[in-house]
């Protein structure tokens, strides 16, 4: 059995915090004990599924929370675990730095965000500390672009595909009405919904200039955005009429059959894990074409690209869609089509076959490679 610790900066309602708990419903419980270490004590909405799910999870941060890399230094003395994998790129660091020497865990990291979208403190800190990964897990095909050439190594970097985990989750008519009946929409009315975090790398103030040109021709359209950042204050000044600002959720899965149309104005993803859940519920949707979306999503396929930061594309795009709805219903059963290749469980199979491979070239505090 080996000992692995998962390493994040929060564990809010975030997509990136959400594939922890899609994965460890999925862990290999004969080979892997997996627990959890976060830095930040108020984001921890995503604990008790964690916990459900039988993992334990340790919070490293209290206020002023600036001693946490002393909390992970004594966590990782303490439960001397065999591998450490990280997904955000702070913590990461820290992890690198504490880790050094042939005694300590081997190093994952799963890279969910394209290299150029960091603040150059952040940049910095992954070039000094990047090689020290034993292997890189990219979200996509797009994120591995960026990173590949941080160590000449073909077998360094591995993308994975994650997914969502819906099988619980409700559809069909009566889902439609109760998620209608939540968010107080009319049952008549064709309902643009996204789901993401309030900040600028989402551009949802692009999606409201869209939707007030959607609103001008189709009066009775209304937009939905579930999630919460720091911009909600200044995104609900810009609202006009026909936007729901629905806050955070935990029952996003019950809230889809509601939609009509997903959509995503972000400048900058990985792989979105709302955008493969919007898929899996058999919706339609207009996003931006960065990151790897295009990879899952294709143009007049399986919804509609479109450049990011362009309000006017945007709303031509989310139009076009409000107004064909033999277009919604193509697009949509293709969706979930194309969805049957999005595999939660599959995707932790594969990063545990990148554990296997790691530890299995663990050099021994003789310099010769260890066969666990």
């Amino acid at each position: 059995m080996k000992r692995v610790l998962w390493l994040a900066k929060g564990l809010g309602r975030g997509g990136a915090e959400q594939l922890l708990v899609n994965c460890a419903r999925h862990v290999d419980t004969s080979r892997y004990e997996v627990e959890v270490a976060y830095v930040l004590p108020w984001k921890d909405a995503l604990v008790p599924a964690l916990e459900a799910a039988g993992v334990r999870t340790h919070c490293l941060g209290t206020a002023p929370g600036r001693l946490w890399p002393l909390r992970l230094r004594g966590l990782l003395a303490e439960r001397r675990y065999d591998l450490v994998h990280s997904h955000m790129p702070v913590p990461a660091a820290a992890a690198r730095l504490l880790s050094y020497g042939r005694s300590g865990p081997r190093l994952v990291h799963t890279e969910h965000n394209v290299w150029e979208r960091y603040r150059t403190a952040t940049r910095w800190a992954n070039a000094w500390t990047y090689r020290r990964n034993d292997a890189v897990i990219a979200v996509s095909h797009a994120v591995a672009a960026t990173i590949a050439r941080r160590r000449p190594d073909p077998d360094w970097v591995t993308v994975v595909h994650h997914g969502p985990d819906l099988a619980d989750a409700p559809s069909g008519p009566a889902a439609r009405a109760a998620a209608r009946a939540e968010l107080g929409l009319p049952a008549d009315a064709v309902v643009i919904g996204t789901v993401g975090n309030l900040t600028a790398k989402k551009d949802q103030a692009t999606l409201l200039a869209a939707f007030a040109r959607v609103r001008a021709d189709h009066p009775g359209a209304a937009l939905v955005l579930i999630g919460s950042g720091p911009l909600e204050a200044e995104l609900r000044a810009r609202a006009g009429e026909g936007v729901v600002f629905a806050g955070s959720r935990s029952d996003v899965p019950a809230l889809l059959p509601g939609f009509d149309v997903f959509t995503l104005s972000s400048r900058q993803e990985g792989l979105p894990v709302a955008l493969m859940e919007a898929m899996t519920s058999g919706l339609p949707s207009v996003v931006t074409r960065v990151g790897g979306m295009p990879e899952v999503l294709e143009d007049g396929g399986q919804g509609l690209l479109v450049p990011p930061g362009d309000p006017a594309a945007l709303a031509a795009a989310l139009s076009r869609m409000v107004a064909e709805g033999d277009l919604r219903e193509r697009l949509g059963a293709a969706a979930r089509e194309r969805s049957k290749g999005f595999d939660v469980a599959g995707a932790q199979r594969s990063i545990e076959a990148v554990y296997a491979r790691v530890l299995r070239d663990r050099p021994s505090p003789e310099g010769n490679r260890v066969h666990p």
